[in-house]
Order: structure tokens, then C-alpha cells, then sequence
């Protein structure tokens, strides 16, 4: 472990923890969100579980983090149960069952343009609306595995709409970027833009529409959206204005329950989702082709680790591009990918002193903004999950008298016809979603996720490189500085060593610094002792909260007399 104050890398590149974690021993919650982590410790105070106050969370996060994720949006929830077995329920979106791979026209056949479409298409307004999953994700989680009844899970969140919360300078600053295309939404215009100016940090935000939306789903649960008055008013929507989503859609639309992908690193099981997410096989993928190398002695933040990380990246990508897709469409050839012999195969082909153009290893197969919540509870259940509406407002308009914001989850597909990726009728998005669960001799060892679209996945494993390779702490490994590359640009965070970046040009990378890379990350450790911890990082509104103490005995009575003296 090493002391709160900062980790120095190899490269002598020091940063400081911005937060501090969270430790206790009967529960912990870690959200991207104070009103939020406080709604799922509501739950677990209850005598719920760790289900139950997930769940709680993703409600709330609707209302506090709205302009990332809601019940029209989907996400993959990774759950560990008491009796250690691993459930990954997928919840994503699909296509509508009239979405065909010619539905766009794509403006460039490179990166990096290659997602764009003319008019924007399949990333704001009612095209780029895929058919919702979190809402069913959600109520399908707590029905089968939570113990509290939805209407008490919801209530936080309902709470939260209808009295208000104070809105955060980071989601003023959501706001600002994209106020072009809130104001030109009512719904979207009237609760963030009131009269034409974006809220201020400190201001109170009440949402009776969403109140009255959430109050419908406690009472009526996924139904509401699924066949009843919120899915109707969608409908009619998508009617009104060119877009594709029916009721057939909605009233179709199943969860899918899956395996994880279980990979293995210098003696930790490694457990993610599988395709159509792309952390499971990749995050394996990458630590395989890693392990090979001495990452602790080339040091954090070095430019030799980097480069390392680069490459594998682009391996990663260049194998994801052709191979990860809605595996009830295409074979994914997973056993492949996640091999120590392909891993081998790749590493023998890596230059430690070259920057790679990298083609897939895999034949070519036929056919951004996010939130994340970790909870674990006392008895062993954890959560990690991963949720969305895509892009940030996700596509930029609101169901009339519903206050729920669309999702633009179709700007996941590739837009050109005849690729893996493309557009198919019913079929679901592919995604960087990578809620993490690792275990060491069969125990859970830590758990964590992040927002970020396409540099989730990529984070995530370096965060695990950071615990085990690195022996950081935990709130060091989900602040400590990232690096990310799909093949295009290199780019670094800002406290990564200056002098880096001129020795990765001379190996052929082309640099680039950014702000941040990816979103903020939530994890919680599991020690021997049965203690728990819990951190999240500077990159969002990230609060851990602990669970200690407990109730009374059941023995304990007052004594009245006593009382009275």
C-alpha cells in the first residue's frame, strides 16, 4: 500500500489523490453521485441488499446524473451473489425491428469521422433511438435477486425528483456543452435551460414530470415503458416525428442473462462481461499479451509502460473492430482471443522500441458518457454495474410529459452496411462497458467500473494493472493518470511526466494531451478481514459511503427505572 499524499511513477511523474476512500464493514456504496450513494446506503440501512441498493442508485442517478443515464437508456450489470456465483444481465439496446444497415449515410470511411453520419443522424433525434433496456435490466435485476419491493427502491429517487437536488458544477458544465441541442428540445430546454441559461451550480432542480414517470414504474415496474403510458407516449413520439421504435419493439424487447469472461493475471481471476461488451474478451486480451512483460520493474507512468499499453490497445481495437458484436449475429471467436497462445502469438509480433500499425489477429467476421455503481453488502453480494443513455443527453430530446430523456444508443453501430458492426433488425449494441469483479483463490478481490465510451475498457484494465502490478492503493488506482489509443492518437493525462511524451514520438506514437481519459471510476476492495473499501476519483461527482454499526440486540431492553435516574 502506498500513503494517500501521491504515487511516484518510474518516470518521477508524482500525482496526488484528490478524494479519500471510504472503509466499513457491513456495506459500501460507491456512485458517481453524493444523492446517489446515499440512496443505495438508504437501502442497505434497510435491511436490503447489495442488489436493492444498486438498483436504488440507478434510479437516482436518473434524476442527479441525467444527462447520463435513465430507464430509456440500457447498460450490463455484473452481479457477484452470496453463493459466489457470477450473473452478468445484459440490458442494452437494439435495434427497432424496421432499422436496416442502409439507414445512414455515413460522411467517411476513416477515423477519425468514420462513426459520422450526414445530419447527425444516428446521434441526435428519433433515428438515433434505440429500443430501451435499462428500465427491464433494472426490474429483472431486483425481482430475481434484490429483497426490498421496487416501491422502495424507487422512492429515493422520487424524492430526489420531486423536492430537488442542488446541481454540481460538473453537471452545469454537461449542460453547457450541450446547450446547442437542449434548447432546441422543450422538455430538455425547460428543466436545464430555464429562461435560455444553463443552471447554476448550488441551484435547487426539481422534476415533477420525471417524479410522476418514476412514481408510474414503482407502481406499474417495467410495464410502465414496456406496454403501458410512458411506452405509449414514446411510441406516439417516434410517430410524430420520422422515428422507427413501435410498441412491437417495446413489448419484444427480453434482458439476456450471460456468463462473464473469466481471464487469468499473475494468479487473479479477472471476470467481465462477454460480447456484445467488449471488456470481457479485450480486458483478458490485453493482460494476457502484458503478462509477458515486467510492468512493476518499467514502472508506472514510464514511457516504456505506456508504449506497452499502447500497443496492446491497438491490438485490442484492431481485434474488437472485426470480432465484437451481438454474439446472436455473429461468432465471436472467444476462446481465441482470450488464449495465452494467441496472446503469445501477438506479444512475438511487438516492438519495445517501435510504434505499430496493428491489423486484426482474427479473420473479418460476417453478418461516452456513462455512469457506473459498485456495491457490495456483508453477506457477499456485489454489484458492478454500468449504465447509459449513450452520449451526454444521450440524443438530445425528452418524451413529451414524461420527463425521460432518449438514448442515442444507435450511434454504437457501424453506419456502413456489411460489417460486423452494422445496423440489423432487433439486434443489440456493442459496447465498452466493463463492470469488473476479480477474484484471488476463489475470493472476491476488488470490484470496479467506469463511464467513457470507447476508453472504459482500456481504463479499466490499467486499473487493475495499477492493484496488482503496481501495489497502489485503491483510491491511487482509480485516480492514477491514464493513457488511451485506438491506433489514431496517443493520448496522455495531464500528471503523467512531461518528458514522456518526447520519447513516445521517437518510437512513432503521436501524442496528445488531454484533460481527462475516460470518466469517473468507483471501486471497492475486499480485505481478509471482511472489511470493505470503497473509492471513487476526481473525474466525476464520486462519493463512496460506508456501512458500519448495525442495529441492537435482540436481547437489549430499556430499563425504565434506570432511565429515570
Amino acid at each position: 500500500m502506498n500513503s494517500m499524499p501521491g504515487w511516484r511513477s518510474r518516470a518521477g511523474s508524482p500525482f496526488t489523490c484528490e478524494k479519500g476512500p471510504a472503509q466499513a464493514s457491513k456495506g459500501m456504496v460507491v456512485t458517481n453521485h453524493p444523492v446517489a450513494s446515499s440512496a443505495g446506503a438508504e437501502m442497505l440501512l434497510a435491511g436490503g441488499n447489495a442488489i436493492d441498493a444498486a438498483i436504488a442508485a440507478l434510479f437516482t442517478l436518473t434524476v442527479v446524473e441525467p444527462m447520463m443515464v435513465g430507464p430509456l437508456g440500457g447498460g450490463v450489470a455484473h452481479i457477484r451473489l452470496s453463493d459466489g456465483r457470477h450473473i452478468v444481465m445484459d440490458g442494452l439496446s437494439t435495434a427497432p425491428a424496421a432499422a436496416r444497415d442502409t439507414l445512414y449515410r455515413p460522411v467517411s470511411d476513416t477515423l477519425p469521422d468514420y462513426q459520422e453520419t450526414e445530419g447527425q443522424a444516428n446521434k441526435v433525434g428519433v433515428l438515433a433511438m434505440g429500443v430501451p433496456g435499462a428500465l427491464a435490466g433494472w426490474c429483472k435485476a431486483l425481482s430475481e435477486h434484490g429483497t426490498l419491493p421496487l416501491r422502495d427502491v424507487i422512492r429515493p429517487a422520487i424524492r430526489a425528483a420531486a423536492d430537488g437536488f442542488r446541481v454540481t458544477h460538473y453537471l452545469r458544465g454537461a449542460i453547457l456543452d450541450a446547450a446547442a441541442d437542449l434548447a432546441a428540445d422543450p422538455g430538455l430546454a425547460a428543466t436545464f435551460l430555464p429562461g435560455g441559461e444553463a443552471l447554476s451550480a448550488g441551484t435547487l432542480l426539481c422534476q415533477p414530470e420525471l417524479a410522476d414517470s418514476l412514481r408510474m414504474v414503482g407502481d406499474q415496474g417495467p410495464a410502465a415503458l414496456h406496454g403501458g403510458a410512458i411506452g405509449g407516449a414514446l411510441v406516439a413520439h417516434m410517430a410524430a416525428r420520422g422515428g422507427l421504435i413501435t410498441m412491437a419493439d417495446l413489448e419484444r424487447y427480453a434482458v439476456a442473462e450471460r456468463e462473464p469472461i473469466i481471464g487469468h493475471y499473475r494468479g487473479f481471476e479477472v471476470l467481465a462481461p462477454p460480447p456484445p461488451s467488449s471488456s470481457g474478451v479485450h480486458v483478458a486480451q490485453m493482460l494476457n499479451i502484458l503478462e509477458g512483460f515486467d510492468l512493476r520493474g518499467l514502472g508506472s507512468g514510464s514511457a516504456e509502460t505506456i508504449h506497452l499499453l499502447a500497443e496492446a490497445l491497438k491490438m485490442a481495437f484492431a481485434d474488437r473492430a472485426v470480432a465484437t458484436a451481438d454474439p446472436a449475429f455473429i461468432k465471436v471467436p472467444v476462446e481465441r482471443l482470450t488464449s495465452k497462445a494467441y496472446a503469445d502469438e501477438r506479444r512475438a509480433l511487438l516492438n519495445p522500441d517501435l510504434a505499430q500499425a496493428w491489423a486484426p489477429g482474427i479473420p473479418q467476421a460476417e453478418s461516452a458518457n456513462t455512469t457506473h455503481v459498485t456495491v457490495a453488502d456483508a453477506a457477499g453480494n456485489i454489484v458492478a454495474t454500468t449504465q447509459t443513455i449513450n452520449s451526454l443527453f444521450g440524443a438530445r430530446f425528452t418524451i413529451p410529459g414524461t420527463g425521460l430523456i432518449a438514448n442515442n444508443y444507435m450511434f454504437n453501430f457501424d453506419p456502413h452496411p456489411g460489417q460486423a458492426l452494422s445496423v440489423a433488425p432487433g439486434k443489440r449494441v456493442f459496447t465498452s462497458m466493463a463492470p469488473t469483479i476479480a477474484r484471488r483463490d476463489g475470493k472476491p478481490a476488488f470490484a470496479l467500473g467506469l463511464p467513457g465510451g470507447l476508453r472504459i475498457f482500456g481504463s479499466a484494465m490499467q486499473t487493475v494493472i495499477n492493484l496488482i502490478d503496481h501495489g497502489m492503493s485503491l483510491q491511487e488506482a482509480v485516480e492514477a493518470p491514464r493513457v488511451w489509443t485506438n491506433g489514431h492518437t496517443l493520448e496522455l493525462e495531464p500528471t503523467i511526466a512531461a518528458n514522456v511524451d518526447g520519447h513516445l514520438e521517437r518510437l512513432g506514437h503521436r501524442v496528445q494531451r488531454v484533460k481527462h481519459i475516460g470518466g469517473g471510476m468507483g471501486a471497492i476492495r475486499f480485505a481478509a478481514d471482511g472489511m470493505l473499501e470503497g473509492a471513487a476519483c476526481w473525474r466525476a461527482d464520486g462519493t463512496p459511503v460506508g456501512i458500519a454499526g448495525g442495529l441492537a440486540r435482540a436481547d437489549v431492553r430499556f430499563n425504565l427505572e434506570q432511565l429515570r435516574r
